[in-house]
């Protein structure tokens, strides 16, 4: 099978439709730029509704996220969040399930979780994940489950992985969903 170019890749992606989901992505105390630019193309590929950049993590413009990024940060509606708190209170009366990707006592797998129709999905810090102060301001927790002897996938893979995930999950897919009241379907 030969490899598509670009221009019939354009086309073949033109033919795809995106399911109707609000997704937004949010990075608190994400330290590495290199991360932050992957966030804005998995932001970009999704055609989030925001990406939304607190506490120390870096923010465009800056040379890093821009290259790595592939430029994204000129394309994706993204903003600055001062208050992480505040913002995820205002994204909780906007109607949006607030999920933080961490491993905590009650987190869900992230592929039997019941995604509704408005998603905020937030990653943490490189070392030490999403703080316990934050995590507490969030509906619900999701997690990757690790079979290998890593306990976690680098912060934008993480969140590659949850936010194609969250996206594309419809109700009925999934075996053993669980419901985002915590109550099992």
């Amino acid at each position: 099978m030969a490899a598509q170019r670009k221009t019939e890749i354009k086309r073949f992606m033109r033919t795809q439709t995106r399911p109707r989901r609000d997704l937004v992505l949010l990075l608190h105390d994400v330290e590495d730029p290199v991360n932050v630019g992957s966030a804005f193309r998995i932001a970009d590929a999704l055609r989030v509704e925001a990406l939304l950049l607190s506490g120390i993590t870096p923010r465009p413009p800056h040379k890093l996220i821009t290259k790595v990024g592939r430029a994204k940060d000129r394309r994706v509606p993204w903003r600055g969040v001062d208050d992480v708190g505040a913002t995820l209170a205002e994204l909780g009366a906007d109607g949006y399930r607030r999920l933080s990707v961490e491993i905590t006592a009650d987190a869900h797998p992230y592929q039997s979780y019941a995604y509704p129709e408005r998603v905020c999905l937030l990653v943490g810090n490189e070392d030490h994940g999403v703080p316990d102060k934050v995590g507490a301001l969030c509906d619900d927790a999701v997690f990757l489950p690790m079979y290998g002897k890593g306990a976690s996938l680098n912060v934008h893979v993480a969140l590659g992985v949850v936010a194609f995930h969250a996206l594309h999950a419809t109700e009925g897919v999934r075996g053993s969903a669980v419901d985002p009241s915590g109550i099992s379907a």
